[in-house]
């Protein structure tokens, strides 16, 4: 993410340095289109499919003596439309939170421009791993998901989301609508932050990857598996991101990456063994088997070796990351070390240098010793 310059000067309408500077309120133009299309009849019915949830099923309850409607949704093309106007919010949120709280905390701190890129990385992917683990918490523990892991796999296809919890809470589907469109509009960022072009190789990798598996998840109807290992995801680059901006304002806090370090394996080893137990035993032993696109069913064995080989090849690139991250660390701290060391060897070799000189001088004035006032008195 680079430094953006301000310029006093008023860029050619349309230009490139235009469209940087004004990128927020010209998106905001375009949401805002969406949303007045909801006040007239005759638009109405397409920018509903911007902005609301689509693919709403209603199936009634018999609980107690009265019939209960309860709400749930299912994943289609239409989720596009609405992937799209919530990725045009993430760039206005992206933009929001750039120029009032990232912006003025870097006037005061006065960072280098490596340091000013990575503060901007890691305050706006704070603030969304935040919200986002909050909020897949809160639909895990309202699920039970996480008091009864076996409806990860349990009653597969899970095809059927919950949208709205009885306490009026947007749920899972909303969920990873949000997800898509947030890491969709980190691609036209790169562009509207003026991101460094050796940076944005490792940008499009990471952001593959979480597109990749969100969408598999999402498409091969595992959201329950997905939205776990979310969450377990995000806390573990929550702990990191927020390690390095405390870092950033004070260079000998260096705790919170030891932490950080530790949790990382725990959470690589349980998502693995999550995966494994949900994909290669939970499914394996399902009572759907085969591959049926009208119901949503995927539970066959390619499908099910892929999943897992994408899981596992991701965590082992992952890991190798983090390897080389840490030797890197530890190199760069032993360097520390020994640049400290050298002024103070420097500093006892000039007094001990200053300690034979003086005792030079002290042997070589023989008029001054005691042997020599003997000499003399001979």
């Amino acid at each position: 993410m680079g430094i953006r310059k301000k310029n006093n000067k008023n860029p050619p309408v349309l230009s490139h340095e235009f469209v940087i500077q004004n990128h927020a309120d010209i998106v905001s133009c375009v949401a805002m289109v969406f949303l007045l299309g909801l006040m007239f009849e005759v638009t109405s019915k397409v920018a509903v499919l911007f902005i609301t949830v689509q693919y709403n099923v209603t199936i009634s309850t018999n609980e107690g003596p009265e019939e209960s409607p309860v709400n749930y949704f299912h994943h289609g093309l239409k989720d596009l439309a609405t992937v799209f106007f919530y990725m045009l919010v993430a760039i206005i949120m992206h933009a929001i939170i750039q120029e009032y709280v990232l912006d003025k905390i870097n006037r005061k701190m006065h960072f280098s421009k490596t340091k000013h890129s990575k503060f901007n990385e890691s305050g706006q992917l704070s603030a969304f791993y935040l919200f986002s683990c909050g909020w897949g918490a809160s639909i895990l523990l309202s699920e039970n998901f996480l008091s009864n892991p076996v409806t990860l796999w349990e009653g597969y296809p899970h095809t059927l989301m919950p949208c709205v919890s009885p306490n009026g809470r947007f749920q899972m589907k909303f969920f990873y609508i949000c997800q898509l469109g947030y890491w969709l509009h980190a691609l036209p960022e790169l562009y509207f932050q003026k991101t460094k072009k050796e940076d944005i190789p490792r940008q499009l990798v990471y952001i593959s990857l979480y597109l990749v598996h969100i969408t598999g998840a999402y498409i091969l109807n595992l959201n329950r598996l997905g939205l776990v290992l979310l969450v377990l995801h995000y806390f573990v680059e929550l702990l990191f991101h927020v390690s390095r901006l405390v870092y950033f304002s004070n260079d000998n806090r260096q705790t919170g990456f030891t932490v950080w370090a530790i949790l990382f394996v725990l959470g690589r080893l349980l998502t693995l063994s999550l995966s494994v137990l949900t994909v290669g035993f939970g499914l394996a032993g399902a009572e759907q088997q085969g591959l049926d696109l009208a119901v949503g069913n995927f539970n066959v064995l390619f499908v099910r070796i892929t999943v897992l080989a994408t899981i596992c090849v991701t965590q082992a690139f992952m890991m190798w990351k983090f390897i080389n991250f840490q030797l890197r660390r530890w190199r760069e701290h032993a360097q520390a070390q020994t640049l400290k060391k050298k002024p103070v060897t420097t500093k006892s070799k000039s007094k001990k240098d200053k300690a034979n000189g003086v005792n030079g001088a002290l042997s070589s004035n023989g008029a001054d010793s005691p042997r020599a006032r003997k000499e003399k008195s001979s």
